[in-house]
């Protein structure tokens, strides 16, 4: 465990002690957050946002059934905008629990983890 240390400093004649810290900063813990969509048919379906940079090809569900697809994506605590690349075309999922306006006249789902 470290210990914070005392920095002495004069400002206009006056003794004040600062503490600074030594702690590193500590990144949050990433985890495995499964990913479910109802879609029904469809060749692909990618699952994409913020957190990949919106890129059209780093997340693709795979096909679980019943028009279900299926996934999962290591993510940090936080809020999350993304969306849905079915087939080519961008899609909202019908199921998110929240959804903000993007720039694009349409809206962005939001995907909160704890």
């Amino acid at each position: 465990m470290s210990r914070p240390h005392f920095v002495l400093q004069l400002i206009e004649g006056d003794a004040v002690a600062k503490i600074e810290s030594t702690k590193k900063s500590v990144k949050p813990a990433r985890k495995l957050v499964p990913v479910k969509v109802q879609i029904g048919e469809a060749r692909e379906v990618v699952f994409t946002g913020d957190f990949s940079g919106w890129a059209k090809d780093k997340v693709r569900l795979a096909k679980s059934g019943n028009g279900e697809w299926s996934g999962a994506i290591e993510l940090a605590p936080g809020e999350y905008q993304y969306r849905l690349i079915v087939d080519g075309e961008w899609r909202d999922n019908p199921a998110a629990d929240a959804r903000v306006p993007n720039t694009f006249g349409t809206s962005n789902c939001v995907l909160k983890v704890s």
